[in-house]
């Protein structure tokens, strides 16, 4: 552990010393020194970068007592199961690994007694009498996306809402206004079970609030779909390593924070009588972004850095950036006043009298020495849900669902779209992008007959 500790402390003075190179970069227009700069730059984002993939393994390592799981499962509650494994070599950080072993080994025992009916039950509504579990691992822009998925029969509703009503988490007239999705989402209360009784397969007392939170802890999220008959499947989203994070430098009030790109789906430019503006649905601002509407809080108002009456006031402007952030299925906007460059840091836990603020995640220093706060999305989007009005909620929630009931997600993959030279638009896997960035067209340099930025 001492090992792995010093391992970790000369990495994060690796990637600091490399932001440091880089604040030099940006300072200076000498070619010279922007040269010899790049070239330690590479050099040492060569070993940091090295040092960083010695601390990753196959998520297969996390999955070999799954099929061992599987086939107690099928003995002891007299069901056929298969379970399929893809992407058993994808690699991740070794403590992330850790950290999902136990969600992925609940969840598939939830999806073999809750999720999969009997052979019987099987053949009576046309499918095979064995039961199908498949679980997927892939990369995608920077995280971990893990898809476990099951033919069984699907979340039952009915169900639901009665175990809700008899829990005293909700009222009939409040599930009667809830959608499908809403209603999905309860079964993550904390100790919620609709099992008739507790037994030693899947449950054993411990409800999906402890998986949730065992994988928010991470970074990540967790995403339902359930379709009645058909299955249910869970969408979780992680970060690739907990040591070195990719985040987007923002400013508010005038202080800096860090924002995880995980979350971050897009970034926004509001200007008076532009094609994305703020607009306002019973006093409560909203953005309007490819004719869906989204929340929207001022980062200064989330954070009590700024009167609320301030903030409003920024909004009413109509004019700066907007950070849209995703955090499980909902979507929402953060409007900041200034956005800077990404960066990679090493993130620093927060120290233990500051950690029951749920905005942060930790603290890190910048290559120009200041300290600055790593914002936590989670803890960004409870704060929203409170804001937010539940009718804009539920219009998104609608949209994404109908969105959905279209798209074979196995068919699916998701792509920047861009225009350069000619009208048409193009495209490319976002999967191989790594990030956004502006610059002015006078950057451009000549070098061997290439353009070169």
């Amino acid at each position: 552990m001492e090992t792995l500790e010093h391992l970790m402390t000369m990495v994060s003075k690796l990637v600091l010393t490399r932001n440091q190179l880089l604040e030099i970069v940006r300072r200076h227009e000498d070619s010279e020194i922007q040269g010899a700069a790049a070239a330690a730059f590479q050099r040492n984002r060569g070993a940091a970068g090295k040092r960083h993939g010695d601390a990753h393994e196959p998520i297969g390592n996390a999955w070999q007592k799954l099929p061992r799981v599987v086939r107690d499962l099928d003995q002891e509650l007299e069901k056929p199961i298969e379970l399929e494994m893809i992407g058993a070599d994808t690699e991740l950080d070794r403590q992330v690994l850790e950290l999902i072993k136990y969600p992925l080994t609940h969840m598939v025992r939830n999806s073999a007694d809750h999720g999969l009916e009997g052979p019987e039950e099987r053949k009576a509504a046309g499918k095979p009498e064995k039961g199908m579990i498949t679980l997927a691992v892939y990369h995608e822009g920077g995280h971990i996306i893990i898809k476990l998925k099951d033919d069984g029969k699907g979340l039952d509703v009915d169900a639901i809402k009665c175990k809700a009503i008899s829990n005293g988490m909700h009222t009939e007239a409040e599930l009667e206004k809830m959608t499908g999705a809403q209603i999905h989402e309860l079964i993550f209360g904390a100790g919620f079970s609709t099992a008739a009784k507790i037994t030693s397969v899947s449950g054993r007392g411990v409800g999906m609030d402890v998986v949730r939170n065992n994988i928010e802890l991470i970074g990540g999220s967790v995403d339902l779909k359930s379709v009645q008959g058909k299955g249910t499947s869970f969408i979780i989203k992680i970060p690739l390593t907990l040591a070195i994070v990719f985040t987007l430098i923002v400013e508010s009030s005038g202080d800096r924070f860090a924002i995880p790109q995980l979350s971050v789906v897009e970034l926004v430019r509001v200007q008076n009588n532009f094609e994305h503006r703020i607009e306002r649905i019973k006093d409560t601002p909203v953005l309007r972004l490819r004719n869906k509407l989204l929340p929207l809080l001022h980062l200064s108002s989330l954070l009590g850095m700024k009167t609320t009456a301030n903030a409003d006031e920024a909004l009413d402007q109509d004019n700066g950036f907007i950070v849209v952030i995703q955090v499980g299925s909902q979507t929402f906007g953060v409007v900041v006043d200034g956005v800077f460059h990404t960066e990679e840091i090493v993130v620093k836990p927060m120290s233990t009298m500051l950690r029951n603020i749920a905005m942060f995640s930790g603290n890190r220093i910048l290559g120009d020495g200041s300290v600055i706060m790593i914002i936590d999305p989670n803890g960004i989007a409870s704060a929203m849900a409170s804001h937010a009005s539940s009718a804009l909620l539920e219009q998104e929630e609608d949209e994404h669902d109908e969105r959905k009931k279209f798209i074979d997600h196995h068919a699916t993959t998701s792509m920047l779209l861009f225009r350069a030279g000619s009208a048409e638009p193009k495209a490319v896997p976002l999967s191989l992008v790594t990030r956004l960035e502006e610059f002015s067209v006078s950057d451009i340099e000549r070098s061997n007959g290439r353009d070169l930025v």
